[in-house]
């Protein structure tokens, strides 16, 4: 019979669906926790757990130079699983219920501005050959559809709706989401798919980004390629998807978009996760303030 760490793994992969490395994730953060409560409370198990042997695990990782943030994610780890044990009756209280999330600095991360994404476009404008042309794409789409870096790599040819302007989006854990697009974007589409075919040489692929020689693109290269191009135009000093995708919500918001349409674009599953948005632009915060309190009126 299969234990219960084993039947965990199998849930979060075929009921759950999360990708491996998720999985994976997971499921180390709770060998660790097995490991670590087996030597310090002589051979207790998983399923005897309760809240003094969790803080006692919080405390060793924090002692050992966890950072909160690592801490909390290890600790969704462990509430998964014992959600999971209640879930098939292994156990009858969950020892993690009454547990509140350590305290983390919020990170401002400040989003490229306007004029530096469409500089990095403009330099991306001159040459016609199948690798500009699928760089401008990559720069066009984090900014155009806010998507995260391991969405753009798994982007297939059947997710593009050419007649409405229409991109889906495999986003966290297989949600679907409708991202529409510029006509501007389509048409850059087209001219690559029309580089990509030459590449393939016949060959058949639906991953939609494709490396010069007719493979998937990886993450690292996605992430050298946003650094390098951005490290022309800016000073900043992180240069990522992720600050492209940061921008892209930010630019919308400026420009007079409402949060819950941002939250959608985003993909986020609650507005918590969009509202970090609304203090990034202390330009365009400042700007509102001077143009709407009275006292700058008179």
């Amino acid at each position: 019979m299969a234990s219960n760490l084993q039947q965990f793994q199998e849930y979060l992969e075929k009921e759950k669906k999360y990708a491996k490395h998720t999985v994976n994730a997971y499921v180390k953060d709770v060998i660790v926790f097995r490991d670590f409560i087996d030597v310090q409370f002589d051979g207790l198990v998983l399923e005897q757990v309760d809240y003094n042997a969790v803080r006692s695990w919080i405390v060793s990782q924090i002692e050992g130079g966890s950072i909160n943030r690592t801490v909390n994610r290890r600790i969704s780890s462990l509430k998964a699983f014992y959600r999971f044990l209640l879930k098939i009756k292994q156990i009858e209280v969950n020892p993690l219920v009454k547990h509140k999330s350590l305290k983390i600095a919020r990170k401002i991360q400040i989003p490229f501005s306007e004029n530096e994404v469409e500089g990095v476009l403009e330099q991306l404008e001159g040459d016609f050959d199948f690798e500009s042309v699928r760089n401008r794409l990559i720069v066009e789409l984090f900014y155009v559809t806010g998507m995260r870096r391991s969405e753009l790599i798994n982007l297939e040819l059947k997710n593009v709706d050419f007649e409405n302007r229409l991109l889906k989006v495999l986003g966290k854990r297989n949600k679907e989401r409708i991202v529409p697009l510029l006509e501007c974007t389509i048409g850059l589409l087209k001219v690559y798919l029309e580089f990509r075919s030459v590449v393939l040489e016949g060959e058949q692929t639906e991953v939609l980004i494709l490396s010069k020689k007719g493979n998937k693109i990886s993450e690292s290269f996605v992430y050298r390629l946003i650094n390098d191009y951005f490290s022309n135009v800016s000073q900043k000093v992180k240069k990522s998807p992720h600050v492209l995708r940061h921008s892209f919500a930010t630019h919308l918001l400026n420009n007079g978009a409402d949060l819950n349409s941002v939250k959608e674009l985003l993909g986020h599953a609650s507005l918590s996760s969009t509202q970090i948005y609304t203090h990034s632009s202390l330009a365009e915060l400042k700007k509102v303030y001077q143009n709407a309190h009275p006292r700058n009126q008179q």
